[in-house]
C-alpha cells in the first residue's frame, strides 16, 4: 500500500515590505498558519506597528504562544532570519535586489525560498480600445499608492494613432490628483515612505530629463517640504532609458508610441521583470493573444489592480519564485511525503 502525506514545512521566516504592511502580513500569515507551520514575522523597519498590533490580536484570539513570533528591526534582522539554520523556509516580499541577498543567505541549510519581488509592468493600449476607460485605468495603474506598488504600471505603450489623445488624457488625470498629507480630508496622494525613497525617485526623474525625456505632467517635488512627488507623465522616452528599464517605485509613467501590434509583445517582454501587465482592446482575440505572449504572472485586460484571494499572484524572471494566494500558495508551506507499506 502506498499513500502520500502533506506536512507543514516547519519553522517559517517571513519578511514583509512597507508599502502594504497589514495586507502583506495577512497574505503571508494566512497560508503558513493554515498549513500548520510556526512563523517568525519580520516587518519592514519603516512600518512595524501594524504587525505588532496584529500580534496582539492573535494573542487575544487564543493563538498558542510561540506559533507566531514578531521580530522588528532593520535589514540585519531579516538577514539573520534568512540565514538561521533553525528556519526551514523563508518567504520574502520586497525588492529584487534584497531578494537576491535572501537567496544567498538561505543557501546555508538550503531552506526553501519563495520570493515576491519587483516589477516594471507594461501597459499596452491598442487603437481599438475604449479610450476613456484605458486612460482612467492607466492612471490608476501608474499612480495607485503613489506608485509604490510592485505591480505599478510603469511603462506605457500606446498605438500611434491614439498616442496623443491617451497621454494627454492621462496627464490631465495626473494633474487632478490632490497631493497632500494623509490627514488632509481632501488628500488623494500622500508622501513617499521616506527621505531615501524621495531621493531615489528624484534621481530617476533627473536621469530621465538628462536623457531627453519631457514632463507632460508633474516632473518634480510637490511643495517645499515633505517627501511629496508630483504624479508624472513623461514623453520623448525610449526603451533604453533607465526610467523604462528600472523599477522607480514612485508616481512616474514613461510613455512610448508603437506602430506594429505584432512587435509589442517583444517590447513588453524586454525587461528583467515579469510581475504584471495591462492590455486594453475591444478585440477579444487580440487581448487573449497578447496576454499569452506577455511573460508576466498577472495580465489585466481592460482593467487594472484587481486582486482576488483565489487567484495566484507572483512573477516571472526576476520578479520572483512561487506564488502568493490561490491554491498554489499552500505548496509554499507544505512538504510531500510518500509512505510505502509492505502488507
Amino acid at each position: 500500500m502506498a499513500y502520500t502525506l502533506l506536512e507543514p514545512v516547519g519553522v517559517v521566516g517571513q519578511i514583509i515590505p512597507w508599502n502594504f504592511p497589514l495586507l502583506m502580513a495577512a497574505w503571508k500569515l494566512g497560508p503558513a498558519l493554515a498549513t500548520g507551520c510556526t512563523v517568525v514575522l519580520k516587518p519592514a523597519e519603516q512600518t512595524p506597528l501594524s504587525a505588532l498590533r496584529l500580534g496582539e490580536l492573535f494573542q487575544e484570539a487564543g493563538l498558542p504562544d510561540g506559533v507566531l513570533n514578531i521580530v522588528t528591526g532593520f535589514g540585519d534582522a531579516g538577514a539573520r532570519l534568512a540565514a538561521h539554520p533553525g528556519v526551514d523556509k523563508v518567504a520574502f516580499t520586497g525588492s529584487t535586489e534584497v531578494g537576491k541577498l535572501v537567496v544567498q543567505a538561505a543557501s546555508g541549510n538550503l531552506k526553501k525560498v519563495s520570493l515576491e519581488l519587483g516589477g516594471k509592468a507594461p501597459l499596452v493600449i491598442y487603437r481599438d480600445a475604449d479610450i476613456e476607460n484605458a486612460i482612467a485605468n492607466a492612471a490608476t495603474a501608474a499612480f495607485f499608492n503613489h506608485g509604490q506598488c510592485c505591480t505599478s504600471g510603469s511603462r506605457l505603450y500606446v498605438e500611434r494613432d491614439i498616442y496623443d489623445d491617451v497621454v494627454t488624457g492621462i496627464a490631465e488625470q495626473a494633474r487632478k490628483i490632490k497631493v497632500a498629507p494623509a490627514f488632509d480630508p481632501g488628500s488623494q496622494m500622500g508622501p513617499l515612505i521616506s527621505g531615501d525613497q524621495f531621493e531615489r525617485v528624484s534621481g530617476y526623474l533627473a536621469a530621465g530629463f538628462a536623457a531627453g525625456a519631457t514632463a507632460l505632467a508633474g516632473g518634480g517635488r510637490h511643495g517645499d517640504k515633505g517627501y511629496f512627488i508630483e504624479p508624472t507623465v513623461l514623453t520623448n522616452v525610449s526603451q533604453d532609458m533607465t526610467i523604462v528599464r528600472e523599477e522607480i517605485f514612485g508616481p512616474v509613467l514613461p510613455a512610448m508610441a508603437f506602430d506594429d501590434p505584432q512587435e509589442i509583445a517583444a517590447a513588453a517582454n524586454d525587461t528583467n521583470y515579469g510581475l504584471a501587465a495591462g492590455v486594453w482592446t475591444k478585440d477579444v482575440s487580440k487581448a487573449l493573444k497578447t496576454a499569452a505572449l506577455v511573460r508576466a504572472g498577472t495580465v489585466w485586460v481592460n482593467t487594472y489592480h484587481v486582486y482576488d484571494a483565489a487567484l495566484p499572484f507572483g512573477g516571472y524572471k526576476e520578479s520572483g519564485w512561487g506564488r502568493e494566494m490561490g491554491h498554489q500558495v499552500l505548496s509554499n508551506y507544505l512538504e510531500s511525503k510518500s509512505v510505502v507499506v509492505g502488507l
